[in-house]
């Protein structure tokens, strides 16, 4: 028998905030988190800006200052939200804990990993030679350490699954481990995703990729579906959602904020980095999950959109959504990039978003997408332009797409008894 699934516990650190409530709460403000970059210089770079964390402290989540200061960003960043979110879930595997460990897995991951261990070792290399190479560099880069250490700090001896499919990564994360938990393999995944490309080569990378927005106005710069759009804009962070077996949550007595009902996965077989042009592969990812959170027209739908400020992202995920709905409902559905603000958080995108999309479904205000102010006439849906919408809703998506044609789409609802 299919079991449900519910979100017991959420945990954020990206650019507009380092705890849900600040999240949200600039979310809703409009508040964009993108400026120029501070943390190195960027003389010699095509783009000086990016959505960088900012204020963070480690102790504040209970990381030991020998921890952060030898792991990547990304796996503090995921530690930090990883705590929020069992802080927040009330679970705990310890001895007389509420969980049994083999029941409680990690399915966390990141697009990149550790991107700056990575550049930081290389240059030691080619300057000094291989006897300067620090013994962490292996287990400090690989993409799925910090999967592992959550596993570690929470004793989850269950499954540990750590996904990589770019800018998709997290969506997928949630997705799969809903699946996992649906068929009974575990009772509570922590999952979603963590991201630190940031650097001098990650923001050169992309750039010469001509995938990058080239303003120099960091507040007018990530500009989803508006006309002047002209590339996304690089940013970093985490999220992290803990789910649960309905029964398990509910025999505990946890606070459910919402339950995941349904889950779609498809591929774009069509190119390494451009998205399919017609939206058939990406709307077929979309249907999927609607079809199983059992959307019908009568449902009043939020859609977190991709929502990247690119030419050919925008353009296809409109017609995504107008092929998963059809064109009158589509027009119906309230939409928001929350993108705008953040700028793009790559493999931590999705999970940022699908806790974007849970808040927005649970209190009725549809974050807005900022510096709409020229919608592109091919973006012809209700974008929420620049101010916040109230409106009562019965379900709430959240869709990503990645380099090499990876779609995902997670759905969500308010958990009815």
């Amino acid at each position: 028998m299919n079991k449900r699934v519910v979100i017991t516990g959420t945990g954020v650190i990206s650019p507009v905030g380092n705890n849900v409530e600040t999240f949200w709460k600039n979310l809703i403000d409009g508040v964009c988190g993108i400026d120029f970059i501070k943390e190195f210089p960027t003389d010699d770079l095509p783009v000086k800006i990016a959505g960088e964390v900012k204020d963070f402290n480690p102790a504040e989540y209970g990381i030991e200052p020998a921890f952060a200061r030898k792991q990547d960003k990304f796996t503090v960043f995921a530690v930090a939200a990883a705590y929020q979110a069992m802080t927040q879930a009330g679970l705990s595997s310890a001895e007389n804990g509420n969980i049994d460990p083999f029941r409680l897995g990690v399915y966390v991951g990141s697009g990149i990993g550790g991107f700056s261990i990575q550049y930081r070792e290389t240059e030691k290399m080619i300057k000094d030679g291989a006897k300067w190479i620090s013994p962490l560099f292996i287990p400090t880069m690989i993409s799925n350490i910090a999967a592992g250490n959550i596993a570690i700090r929470h004793s989850a001896c269950g499954p540990c699954v750590p996904i990589v499919t770019a800018c998709a990564t997290s969506t997928h994360a949630i997705g799969e481990a809903y699946r996992a938990i649906k068929h009974g393999y575990a009772d509570a995944i922590i999952a979603g995703g963590a991201e630190a490309a940031t650097i001098p080569l990650g923001i050169a990378g992309f750039a010469n990729a001509k995938a990058l927005s080239r303003s120099e106005d960091p507040k007018y710069a990530s500009l989803p579906f508006n006309a002047n759009r002209g590339g996304f804009v690089m940013a970093e962070g985490a999220g992290i959602l803990v789910l649960e077996e309905y029964e398990h949550a509910k025999a505990r007595g946890a606070n459910i904020i919402a339950e995941i009902c349904g889950y779609g996965n498809t591929c774009d077989a069509h190119h390494v980095t451009a998205p399919r042009p017609d939206g058939v592969t990406q709307s077929a990812a979309i249907k999927m999950a609607l079809d199983e959170a059992g959307y019908t027209q009568d449902d009043k739908l939020y859609i977190n959109a991709h929502g990247t400020g690119t030419a050919l992202n925008d353009s296809s995920e409109t017609k995504a959504y107008k092929l998963a709905l059809g064109e009158a409902e589509a027009k119906k559905a309230h939409i928001s990039s929350i993108k705008s603000m953040t700028g793009h958080m790559l493999g931590a995108a999705g999970a940022v978003e699908a806790i974007a999309s849970i808040l927005t479904l649970k209190n009725g205000i549809i974050p807005p997408t900022i510096n709409l102010d020229t919608p592109d006439p091919e973006c012809d849906l209700d974008y929420t332009p620049n101010k916040a919408v109230e409106s009562e809703l019965t379900i709430a998506i959240s869709d990503s797409l990645g380099f090499g044609g990876h779609n995902g789409c997670v759905a969500f609802r308010k958990c009815v008894e």
